[in-house]
């Protein structure tokens, strides 16, 4: 009879870990059978990136038939780090920026409300409901894009300086993540809150430049406060060999975590006065 008796469930941090990656991995193939319902969307928007990229680079080539340097960058290290910034930009699309846009229409139908009683923690399924498994295939062409622009520089990066870059760059993914849900959590009060998340991602194109470009107030404020400076330029000025110091980069790591405990508090500040959309 003993062995009858139903068993409580484990606790721990492995057996949650364990639980939240089965939900996760759900999730993903929920994902797949949706892009795959609607294959031409899906290949429709993976050539409109490519294309949309293509003419940013093409731009670049324009601009250096009438200089060698830009604030001290060469036309094919700029080529790199927008190759940086456009494999960081599409994979924060990938995981995070379908799930912070729709976060006001789930405040407005109130099916967050349906969220809430989940038992999981309701930001992460907030935040990785859908996947645009598209942008990987964007990212893919970055990363070639980075690679071609290596070799033109003749670049032969060690595993280690690899290692450091995809950290980095993983950093500047959790910024941008951050500061875009903490925008969304407006729709909390403001059912337009869609148009402040997508004019921060407007100001992706920024993070596309070299630093070094931008001086004065604009620079302290998208390096300090909107830290779109560091998210790129950090991760690319590691592989070129163009950072001054390690600063730089305890700076972008410190920003990561500074912007996650900001938004994870502007989360918990919206969620404690959110009443559900029938009151």
């Amino acid at each position: 009879m003993g062995d009858n008796i139903p068993q409580p469930a484990p606790r721990g941090p492995l057996p949650a870990f364990r639980r939240y990656l089965g939900i996760y991995a759900m999730l993903w193939r929920n994902s797949l059978v949706r892009e795959m319902t609607f294959k031409i969307n899906f290949l429709l928007w993976i050539f409109v990136e490519v294309l949309w990229f293509a003419l940013q680079l093409s731009f670049i080539g324009v601009l250096y038939l009438h200089t060698d340097d830009i604030a001290g960058w060469s036309k094919w290290q700029v080529v790199l780090l927008m190759g940086a910034s456009h494999f960081i930009q599409q994979l924060f699309q990938a995981f995070f920026l379908i799930n912070c846009t729709n976060l006001s229409e789930l405040v407005r139908t109130g099916k967050l409300d349906f969220l809430l009683m989940l038992p999981v923690n309701t930001r992460f399924i907030v935040s990785v409901r859908q996947m645009d498994l598209g942008a990987f295939v964007n990212a893919a062409i970055a990363v070639a894009v980075m690679f071609y622009a290596a070799n033109q520089l003749a670049l032969a990066p060690s595993v280690g300086l690899v290692l450091g870059f995809l950290v980095l760059c993983a950093a500047g993914i959790i910024i941008h993540y951050s500061l875009m849900f903490l925008l969304a959590t407006i729709s909390f009060w403001s059912v337009k809150a869609q148009g402040i998340v997508w004019a921060y991602y407007n100001l992706f194109n920024i993070a596309r430049l070299p630093d070094a470009a931008f001086k004065g107030l604009f620079k302290v404020f998208f390096t300090f406060a909107i830290p779109m400076l560091l998210v790129s330029n950090v991760p690319a000025k590691l592989l070129v060999r163009k950072l001054g110091s390690p600063l730089e980069m305890l700076l972008l790591l410190g920003m990561a975590v500074i912007c996650l405990t900001i938004s994870e508090a502007g989360w918990r500040f919206s969620v404690r006065r959110y009443t559900s959309a029938s009151s």
